[in-house]
């Protein structure tokens, strides 16, 4: 059983930075592209970001590139999203998910609250 736990949000003001981490089990998370996708209050999931499997490639949604930065550590089965400049836009419930489209994917966790005060 794919499971996915995410952890690192908080509360924090414009400007301010977050770390969020996804520790994962039950598939071979060392072959697998991950992402990051986030839903604000009200609108529809976002693909924040994806990494391939060995860390080769990485993309980002334009609204948080040169900001934000996805990472693993394989040995580890783990994901990580680091988050810059946030801004008040940014303020979503962020989910990571074992592949690297991330909108269709059947599996999240039960995701970490990210909230950003101006």
């Amino acid at each position: 059983e794919v499971q996915l736990v995410e952890s690192g949000g908080g509360s924090v003001q414009s400007g301010e930075s977050l770390r969020l981490t996804c520790v994962a089990s039950g598939f071979t998370f060392s072959r697998s592209p991950m992402s990051w996708v986030r839903q604000a209050p009200g609108k529809g999931l976002e693909r924040v970001a994806a990494i391939k499997s060995d860390s080769s490639r990485t993309d980002y949604a334009d609204s948080v590139k040169g900001r934000f930065t996805i990472s693993r550590d394989n040995a580890k089965n783990t994901l990580y999203l680091q988050l810059n400049s946030l801004k008040p836009e940014d303020t979503a419930m962020y989910y990571c998910t074992n592949t690297w489209a991330g909108l269709t994917a059947t599996s999240r966790g039960q995701g970490t609250q990210v909230t950003v005060s101006s």
